[in-house]
């Protein structure tokens, strides 16, 4: 792992041979990530990612396994699609001021036997403390596909007390207790594209001194925000997850022509930030 931190902001350990994800992310010294409290879906690729705080789902697939269009019978696309376990390539790590930037490139062998290059881009502002994602996803294949990305950002359930909420303008009401759904479970999924970026918060949380963690996305290529939790042992998780489609059967989504496709050679653009700190 590599740890990657500046001024105010938390500590976040990267993952190179895992799209540079983030494994363990420490605010205040308290590790808000998962770790093994997560559902077991019976592939460690993905157990590993899921342990994590955020974990990068696509380019080619979300959600569960579903065919590859056009391929043998019984060809999948793998769960959460193929970035999970591909290794970071060219790291650079920089500082100015009071801000780090940690930029790297992470090829991935898709499943419909195309190619595509990831360019990310962490940067952690030094003076608020917020960190920032810019993903630029090249089709640098021979064959086009549909980009489909969604960030899994996972946070251990024991942090949450009673009082803490979810809060968003895309949201019912604007808001409501962490624990939706059944009791021991649930997820939505909801459009988050009203404006040109999206805001979510969730907090105040006693176990970090009241901080709440705000996260925001830009909805041109992350139009939904989906959202899950388990609280069914051993799984102790919440999931703040902007996604580039609505949660649907991916048959579904092509007939409605909401699976647009790159050319080689084209590319698409993705952004997020998060910030742990206290709300007025």
């Amino acid at each position: 792992m590599i740890e990657f931190s500046a001024g105010k902001g938390p500590v976040l350990h990267l993952d190179p041979i895992s799209v540079l994800d983030i494994g363990k992310l420490f605010v205040g010294g308290v590790d808000v990530s998962p770790g093994r409290a997560i559902p077991d879906d019976g592939d460690p690729r993905i157990d590993h990612s899921l342990e994590g705080f955020l974990f990068t789902c696509g380019p080619d697939h979300i959600r569960h396994p579903e065919p590859v269009e056009g391929a043998g019978e019984g060809v999948r696309y793998p769960l959460h699609g193929s970035f999970s376990a591909s290794p970071a390539e060219g790291i650079v790590l920089t500082r100015e001021g009071g801000d780090a930037t940690c930029s790297a490139s992470v090829p991935v062998a898709l499943a419909n036997g195309g190619r595509a290059l990831l360019k990310r881009r962490w940067h952690i502002d030094g003076e608020t403390g917020m960190v920032t994602l810019e993903d630029h996803l090249i089709n640098n294949g021979s064959v086009p596909f549909a980009p489909m990305l969604m960030y899994h950002m996972n946070l251990g359930g024991w942090l949450f007390d009673p009082a803490v909420r979810i809060e968003g303008a895309m949201l019912a009401g604007g808001g409501f207790p962490w624990t939706f759904g059944e009791p021991e479970g649930g997820v939505f999924c909801v459009p988050a594209h009203d404006q040109p970026q999206a805001e979510v918060r969730l907090g105040p949380m006693a176990s970090l001194q009241g901080l709440s963690l705000t996260v925001r996305f830009d909805t041109s290529s992350l139009p939904f925000l989906q959202m899950w939790r388990n609280q069914t042992d051993p799984a102790n998780v919440l999931g703040i997850e902007p996604a580039s489609h609505r949660w649907a059967k991916r048959p579904d989504i092509a007939a409605r022509g909401e699976l647009r496709t790159i050319a080689p050679g084209e590319a698409t653009d993705y952004r997020l930030s998060f910030l742990f700190a206290e709300v007025e």
